[in-house]
């Protein structure tokens, strides 16, 4: 196996190590991670269209809106219609979804550094700058942006 495919296999075990992890830690919040999902999108991005929320997500209508309405009905997110678009709902966090996001946060944050306070100071330092190289090159990746709204995708995106 070469270099290029042992980086990929090797990242992608990470990844699934961790979001595996982090659904676990969701879950102990009452939150299933669909709606966790959710709920920290809208906290980190602020209210948008039901359909724009499936698209950043990459979940289909039904999903969405099975999801979303699961949520209103715990009063943790609110749905409004859209004035830009009759046919469709802008949702928002409520009080309390604001508060669970909040807590969701401090507990997968708590979580990160619970994992990496295993590592020693200067390997915690070298695992943080290479999340954030590694996080500018997704940003960049337009494949990454693909599904997303005309107005979130980078200019350059060409999708496939």
């Amino acid at each position: 196996m070469n270099e290029s495919a042992q980086t990929g296999e090797l990242l992608r075990e990470v990844a699934r190590l961790y979001v595996r992890a982090q659904r676990v830690v969701a879950d102990c919040c009452q939150t299933t991670s669909t709606q966790c999902h959710i709920l920290t999108e809208l906290g980190r991005s602020g209210p948008m269209p039901m359909v724009e929320l499936g698209a950043r997500l990459l979940l289909e209508k039904s999903w969405i809106s099975r999801a979303v309405d699961s949520l209103v009905e715990l009063e943790l997110v609110a749905k409004e219609p859209n004035p830009a678009d009759a046919r469709s709902w802008i949702v928002t966090l409520t009080a309390a979804g604001k508060r669970r996001v909040k807590t969701l946060n401090a507990t997968l944050d708590g979580h990160a550094e619970q994992l990496l306070a295993g590592l020693g100071a200067q390997d915690r330092q070298q695992v943080r700058h290479a999340l954030l190289v590694l996080l500018k090159q997704l940003r960049q990746d337009t494949s990454a942006t693909c599904c997303l709204p005309v107005s979130d995708r980078k200019e350059s995106s060409s999708c496939r």
